[in-house]
This record gives structure tokens, sequence and C-alpha cells, in this order.
């Protein structure tokens, strides 16, 4: 039996609900769900109606950022052109999507802390990664005693970098922007 399609009404609400998670969330990452239902203009009722619980609207807001860094990525088209270039592509637009989540970020360490679970989320954008990386590795372009892999997995963690430096206070957006424009080519590049 299938799903029955939600109501105009509720997927007002959850959107409300997720605009107004991602704002209170970037100022207070302890924000409780009565605060973020304030902020949807809705009831604290609606929310838990839609999210049992603030770890499952945490959830949700993941799955959001995801499906946006996601999008972004593919957007960035790293399947054309040369290797270097759609790697610089990539940055702008991951870190574009990223940016914006990025204060909200010590809310979903915190409501993530298994890094088993944090891997499984990031699973979709490190296999673009590491196509990419392959098929740099093998124009030449990208350092081929590096594993692809590995290449993808520090990518990733100079992006999560960024983004708590911006959350933190010690980077503003454009300075953490230029640092990943700089740093990721570096850490990918071929050394001969």
């Amino acid at each position: 039996m299938s799903e029955k399609p939600r109501r105009a009404d509720a997927e007002r609400n959850i959107a409300a609900i997720h605009e107004a998670a991602l704002t209170v969330l970037s100022d207070r990452p302890d924000a409780s769900i009565g605060q973020i239902a304030d902020a949807a203009g809705v009831a604290r009722q609606t929310v838990y109606a839609h999210y049992g619980s603030r770890e499952a609207l945490l959830g949700a807001v993941a799955d959001r950022a995801l499906g946006e860094a996601v999008a972004a990525i593919d957007a960035a088209a790293p399947e054309d052109g040369a290797p270097s270039e759609a790697l610089e592509r990539l940055v702008a637009a991951w870190w574009g999507s990223v940016e914006r989540h990025a204060r909200v970020l010590e809310a979903l360490a915190t409501a993530f802390p298994d890094h088993d679970r944090v891997r499984e989320l990031h699973e979709p954008i490190l296999e673009r990664l590491e196509r990419l990386a392959r098929r740099g590795q093998r124009s030449g372009d990208f350092d081929p005693d590096v594993a692809a892999s590995w290449l993808a997995t520090a990518f990733l963690a100079l992006m999560h970098a960024a983004a708590e430096d911006v959350a933190a206070g010690r980077a503003s957006v454009g300075a953490a922007a230029d640092a990943l424009a700089r740093s990721v080519p570096r850490l990918f590049a071929a050394t001969g």
C-alpha cells in the first residue's frame, strides 16, 4: 500500500519547521523543539506530529543538507572537463551548499556522535568524490599514489573543518571558501 500524500498545509508546516530549525540552530545549537516551533509559527505539537523527537528533526535537517550538497555537487558536473577544473567547480559548489548549514554543525554533531552514522550520511558525497579522484588519477592530474578513498575522506574533513571554523567565528565564509579553493587542489595534485 502506498503512502498517502501529505496535505498542502502539512507540506508548508514541514518547510517552515526546516527553515526555522536552520535559523534557530545557527544561533543556538541547543535550541529546543519549542523554540524551533515558535520560530516556525507552529505549535510544538505540530513539530512532534512530523518528528517524534528533537533527534528526528535534526535527522531531517541533516538529510535536507545532504540533499542540497549532493545536488550542488552534481550541478558542478564533476564528470565533465579536465579533472582539475572539475575539482575547482566542485569545491565552490559544495562549499556554497555547506556554508548555509555551517552554523548548524554543532547541533548535528551532538545529535550524531556515531562515526558510522556520519560516514553513512556522507556516503553519496564520498562516492562522487572518489569517482572524480580516480578519473584524475587516470589522467595524471591527481596523485596516483594516494588512495582515491583517502582523497575523498580528506576533502570531506577539510570541508568540515571549514564549516567548524565559520561556526566558531574563527573564519568568515569568504575566508573559508578561499582556504578550501587553495587547499583542496593541493591535496589532490600529482607531485611530479
